[in-house]
């Protein structure tokens, strides 16, 4: 890792004030103008599929893709959309506890290294043709102006939630703001797909929290290890969890509540892009279970969201298959990944490509002049 001290300069998180507003758009309007996907483009692109040189279904899942693409962004037949990876990062005071295998000086040295384009997620958006755009939308240090970083800072890093709410109210609706206000100006600029992502040491701890909370679900079965914790800090990750959602009782039917009880700032951020996207009609890849969380988060703010919701993988972190049943989004990948970052997002981009132009770029059994099944 670089030497922080050469970039970068540890903030005091009482001196970071809310940024402006970019955009006066509310968390209510960017609810509000999430609509139903088109179901007549979807039917449209479902008899093409059908009509393709190929038995009727015979390219499962990625069939099923192309249809959804098309029901998202109500065009057909679509262009090949420009894919962006928005990776936010972000601090966390539960991290003081012990939560995880690493210190969390590696939020910062990842951002670096992101920029510098050396992480599993740079390498992997340049397979697929991404851009990667990451965020600091709260990590405790100062990185000052740097090309190619997107400054959204609401404070230095959470506060820690085993003794207080992580942030404010105002706070979680801000850093929500941040993600819709980035949705759209992807949208500005002619993003047809995004791709979510994350950084920040102690935020499975976060995502598990969120979880149980919205699924009801025991705190042990969806907390994992993280970054590899050993047995011992396993169980003290569960219980300073557990303990927390006893102390603060955040509200499962109030995502602000839970935000700021229990919350991350990039988990916050990445709900807003989800919910900022859905309103701009563009599909949402969602990497693992920090983008999960964030899933939960936005689509209990409006349920409309899942509806732009795909799936990359599934997370080796347990409460990962929680989050998705709760969703009811099936995983395109099963391949033990459990990195974070927006790998998993950039390889179900990869399968978005394919099915697009599966749908486009294939012939029909008229255009090819291939005779079709007898009946």
């Amino acid at each position: 890792m670089v030497p922080l001290a050469r970039h970068c300069r540890v903030v005091d998180s009482s001196s970071v004030s809310l940024a402006p507003k970019g955009n006066e758009v509310t968390l209510q309007e960017a609810i509000e103008a999430v609509r139903p996907g088109d179901r007549e483009a979807q039917a449209r692109a479902q008899a093409r599929l059908d009509r393709l040189t190929k038995p009727v279904g015979s390219l499962g899942r990625l069939e099923e893709l192309a249809a959804r693409y098309v029901s998202i962004t109500g065009t057909i037949p679509p262009p090949m959309p420009r894919a962006a990876i928005y990776t936010f990062a972000a601090d966390h005071g539960i991290a003081g506890e012990g939560v995880s295998a690493y210190p969390s000086a590696v939020t910062p040295q990842m951002v670096l290294n992101f920029l510098r384009g050396g992480a599993a997620v740079n390498v992997l958006a340049r397979h697929v043709g991404a851009e990667v755009r990451v965020v600091d939308i709260g990590v405790a240090y100062d990185f000052g102006p740097m090309p190619g970083l997107i400054g959204r800072k609401i404070a230095a890093g959470t506060k820690n939630f085993s003794v207080e709410p992580a942030m404010s109210r105002a706070e979680a609706e801000r850093a929500l703001l941040v993600g819709v206000e980035l949705a759209a100006q992807a949208a500005q600029e002619g993003i047809g797909l995004i791709g979510t992502g994350d950084m920040g040491i102690g935020n499975t701890t976060s995502s598990a929290a969120i979880t149980a909370a919205v699924t009801g679900t025991q705190v042990a079965v969806v907390t994992g290890r993280g970054t590899g914790i050993d047995d011992e800090g396993y169980r003290r990750k569960v219980a300073v969890i557990e303990q927390a959602l006893a102390r603060h009782r955040p509200n499962p039917h109030d995502p602000l509540d839970l935000l700021a009880k229990v919350g991350g700032f990039e988990i916050a951020g990445l709900a807003g892009l989800i919910i900022g996207a859905a309103g701009h009609r563009i599909p949402v890849v969602l990497d693992g279970f920090i983008s999960g969380a964030a899933a939960l988060v936005a689509a209990a703010l409006q349920p409309l969201c899942r509806e732009y919701m795909l799936a990359s993988h599934l997370s080796v972190e347990q409460g990962h298959q929680a989050v998705l049943r709760h969703l009811d989004l099936n995983p395109l990948l099963d391949l033990d990944l459990r990195l974070g970052e927006g790998t998993g997002a950039c390889l179900g981009i990869s399968l978005v490509q394919g099915s697009l132009k599966i749908l486009t770029e294939m012939a029909t059994f008229d255009e090819a002049g291939v005779s079709e099944r007898e009946r």
